[in-house]
């Protein structure tokens, strides 16, 4: 084809594009889209202001500390206490989990396999579920039902008794995540998020250090009726058990339902988050959110890079210890060694979450972190363990394989600032999760006993995932920068529609039905 009708076409294309867009928001700014007044939950109108009121900073930071005490709290322990428990197997398989149950070939990379599969095919209805019913309640039920099956896990003798109690903490667990990201944004404001999302999501490395130092305690458990991995099953599961109960009595279903704080602070703090531009609460299903939500890049993107970078994650959770104890270690010194992977796993995060926040370069940001897994990764695939400075070295390449977890944190943060109407929200989250829980489920099937103890064939399929990782970001970018032009356009011609008052903020509407919402790259 000639290059001048080539290029030609190409041009025509865009304009096309960017015609569609256009009237699209025309359409729903003038109601044609079919949203009329029923797009405000009538709870949050109850509340909200008729437009944006201002908040000092005193009381936005009284505020704050006021929801960190009742919310952020909660989401720290839950997930702290939610990664101990699905570590547990982790720790256990160097404590004789295997043996005593009879664990051959790849069935105990099952074990960890299954919690995904379960997750797979219950992660929409949970977040269906989780966007009708008051979360305080159903989080603290979910976590009482998981702490159940967690004790469960010390009567199992067997693969097949094993298989089923994992499958069924995945399901329980599932409503975890999806129940955290909607928290977080009916709570706290976007410049907040990814600090917020950032603190709960580090509990993962917190549980890594105490997980750590409790399975050391357990591991010295030599004598008496139980072995020690039951004792760790069960003093967990119980714990938990408490937990649940504490937390349906003491989290708040929503701000506008917070029985613990007077009726003029839950106004102030919905307002707080009018801003956001993503609507606050809405249970009403809208079908043209939905058709919208499976034609966007950007959900799709979020589900990829979720794929990418849980299936190495998750193949180095389930075989951390296995890995660490194959370059010659003794069982006590890996315990004591996974600790230090639990401090980087919290430094990650909290370091990109800064980086984010100092420099507004999300992306760039993400893309940053995933580059030293990728140079941990060639030197585990390339360097032999030899001696003595050469398992040090390949520790400390371990090590660094992990920054990816400071990636990791952000993508939940991206898809909590720029997604916007509850229908489409629930669908974003569900299919982040989908791919999330396929890549933890394909992940610890890589890791193949065969290839023990240097996993090459594994390293080299993480290699691959980041990769494909960095390839989806760019992507993502160049789309949210191309989006933001066509709704500055949009409102530069038409300053009528520019809405400085923010009064359609709490209006159910999606990033793409409101041209006053800008993206967050």
């Amino acid at each position: 084809m000639d290059t001048s009708l080539k290029d030609d076409t190409q041009s025509s294309h865009s304009q096309i594009s960017e015609k569609k867009d256009i009237a699209y928001l025309e359409e729903v700014q003038s109601g044609g889209g079919q949203i009329h007044n029923d797009r405000i939950d009538p709870e949050v109108a109850k509340y909200a202001s008729a437009k944006a009121i201002y908040i000092d900073e005193d009381t936005n930071k009284r505020l704050k500390r006021m929801i960190d005490k009742r919310v952020l709290l909660v989401m720290c322990v839950t997930y702290f206490l939610q990664s101990l428990d699905k570590a547990t197997l982790s720790f256990s398989a160097i404590m004789g989990i295997q043996k005593d149950t009879g664990l051959v070939g790849q069935e105990y990379a099952w074990l960890s396999t299954c919690i995904y599969i379960g997750i797979l095919f219950v992660e929409y209805p949970m977040n269906y579920i989780i966007q009708r019913v008051p979360i305080g309640k159903f989080l603290g039920f979910c976590i009482f039902c998981w702490a159940a099956v967690l004790c469960f896990h010390a009567l199992c003798s067997n693969f097949a008794s094993l298989l089923v109690v994992r499958t069924l903490l995945g399901i329980f667990e599932s409503a975890c995540q999806p129940s955290f990201l909607v928290l977080s944004s009916m709570w706290y404001t976007k410049a907040e998020n990814a600090m917020i999302i950032t603190l709960w999501f580090m509990m993962n490395g917190l549980q890594q250090i105490f997980g750590g130092l409790l399975a050391y305690a357990f591991t010295n458990i030599t004598t008496g009726p139980l072995k020690s991995w039951q004792w760790l099953f069960l003093s967990y599961g119980i714990i938990s058990v408490g937990w649940a109960v504490f937390v349906i009595w003491y989290l708040p279903d929503s701000p506008m339902r917070a029985k613990c704080f007077s009726e003029d602070d839950k106004k102030l703090m919905v307002e707080r988050v009018r801003s956001n531009q993503t609507g606050l609460q809405n249970r009403k299903f809208r079908k043209d959110q939905a058709i919208e939500a499976f034609k966007d890049p950007q959900i799709y993107c979020y589900g990829l890079f979720q794929l990418f970078t849980t299936l190495p994650q998750s193949s180095i959770g389930a075989f951390a210890n296995i890995i660490i104890n194959g370059l010659g270690f003794s069982v006590l010194n890996t315990q004591l060694l996974a600790m230090v992977l639990g401090a980087l796993i919290m430094g990650f995060p909290l370091s990109s979450a800064y980086l984010v926040r100092k420099y507004n370069q999300t992306i760039w940001t993400m893309i940053g972190f995933l580059i030293p897994s990728m140079i941990g990764t060639i030197v585990l695939m390339t360097v032999a363990n030899t001696s003595a400075s050469t398992r040090a070295g390949l520790l400390v390449a371990y090590y660094v394989v992990l920054s990816f977890w400071g990636a990791s944190t952000l993508t939940l943060t991206l898809l909590s600032k720029n997604v916007g109407g509850q229908t489409k929200k629930s669908i974003a989250v569900a299919v982040n999760f989908f791919c999330w829980a396929a890549g933890n489920a394909i992940g610890p099937q890589v890791m193949q006993s065969k290839d023990a103890p240097r996993y090459f064939t594994g390293f080299a399929v993480h290699m691959g995932c980041y990769v494909c990782a960095i390839l989806t970001l760019v992507f993502l970018r160049f789309h949210f920068v191309r989006q933001n032009k066509k709704k500055q356009a949009f409102l530069d011609s038409r300053e009528n529609e520019v809405d400085k008052d923010l009064v359609h903020s709490f209006d159910d509407l999606t990033d793409l039905q409101n041209p006053n919402f800008m993206y967050i790259y």
